[in-house]
């Protein structure tokens, strides 16, 4: 099928009606997308620019900031809810897209590209698409740790043998509030109540951002820490001196972090929307990201994992996490007990932690 071809979101809407009429590569009358994002400007920005140069289409990109990833931009999406500005919402977890739904400003739409994709981390009613995903990993610093007994479960930020070495991100946002909603959900709220007392016992210093994991781990800061696979990918390619482990592969499994691409109800420029999102799921998008220093697994079977992984994704044991319960699990968190959590850990300060 050629790339007009893979842009058509319905058999009666083709790819011209789309870009207004317009030869690719060209704006003539083709209008805009509104696209909100939580995924980094560096791995979102390139796929914008294809779509546009695929379709006319221009693409205009509202970020978020790294500290508040996809928090802050879902709050402007429920305050814009009576007027909405965005087509589209690209989240860089299901997580988020669950709560749009949940509020009713996720339109049902179908992409046709995402046949090929693993529908188990999609919506059932399709009011959010899963695509490319990342995974929730332990990342180490080999000069401190070596390679010998490494980490191998979570638990391990709790151990003696870490005391004041570990780090994880504030888990009131991002992929570590996902994380942490996760947890609850399969050990249930005592012994993720209690997992989270033990980090305090330890500890586990609480940073900014994933970034900050990637980067304090890197430097020796701490030897290990909770951060995304793509953060590892980047120390990787950047040449720094760490490996990454997939935790707890003999027990719970480790968590899987899908985008998801929601198509907004009462979205101002609905048909350029579909279009973005169909190009989003397709095929050629996941191989893009997939080949990108994010190195994200993508959902199709006909795309293998990269390498780095050093096995493909149904190798890997998952977490089994229901992604639309996951979000009222985190609503409920952050107003209870991550957001004490975090404030104990704010009111205690950085201290001494993590540095000896």
């Amino acid at each position: 099928m050629s790339s007009r071809g893979r842009l058509t979101i319905i058999a009666t809407v083709s790819c011209w009606l789309v870009a207004g009429c317009g030869p690719a590569g060209h704006t003539n009358n083709a209008g805009e997308v509104v696209v909100y994002s939580s995924v980094d400007d560096v791995y979102v920005r390139p796929v914008a620019e294809l779509f546009t140069r695929k379709t006319g289409v221009q693409v205009k990109l509202v970020l978020d900031t790294e500290e508040t990833k996809s928090t802050g931009l879902l709050n402007r999406l429920l305050a814009e809810s009576a007027r909405p500005q965005a087509d589209v919402f690209w989240s860089g977890d299901p997580v988020r897209a669950a709560v749009l739904k949940s509020h009713g400003l996720a339109e049902m739409f179908s992409p046709l590209e995402a046949g090929g994709l693993d529908q188990r981390f999609s919506d059932p009613q399709h009011q959010f698409t899963s695509f490319s995903a990342r995974l929730r990993v332990i990342i180490f610093n080999r000069q401190r740790v070596g390679t010998n007994a490494l980490p191998q479960s979570i638990l391990d930020l709790t151990s003696a043998r870490f005391s004041r070495r570990a780090c994880l991100a504030n888990p009131l946002f991002g992929t570590t509030s996902m994380h942490a909603a996760a947890l609850f959900q399969v050990l249930g709220a005592e012994k993720a109540t209690r997992l989270f007392e033990l980090f305090t016992a330890n500890g586990v210093r609480m940073l900014s951002s994933n970034g900050e994991v990637r980067r304090r781990v890197s430097a020796g800061d701490f030897d290990i820490g909770l951060t995304d696979s793509d953060d590892v990918s980047v120390a990787l390619k950047d040449g720094q001196p760490v490996g990454f482990v997939l935790p707890d592969q003999e027990g719970m499994g480790t968590l899987l972090v899908p985008n998801a691409a929601v198509l907004l109800r009462g979205a101002p420029h609905s048909t350029n929307g579909q279009a973005f999102v169909n190009f989003l799921t397709s095929a050629e998008v996941e191989k893009v990201l997939a080949e990108s220093d994010a190195a994200q697994i993508p959902l199709r079977k006909s795309l293998g994992a990269p390498r780095m992984f050093g096995k493909e994704l149904g190798q890997i044991r998952l977490m089994s996490v229901d992604y639309s319960k996951l979000a009222e699990e985190l609503q409920r968190l952050n107003g209870g007990f991550l957001e004490k959590w975090v404030r104990d850990q704010n009111s205690a300060g950085p201290g001494e932690r993590g540095t000896r």
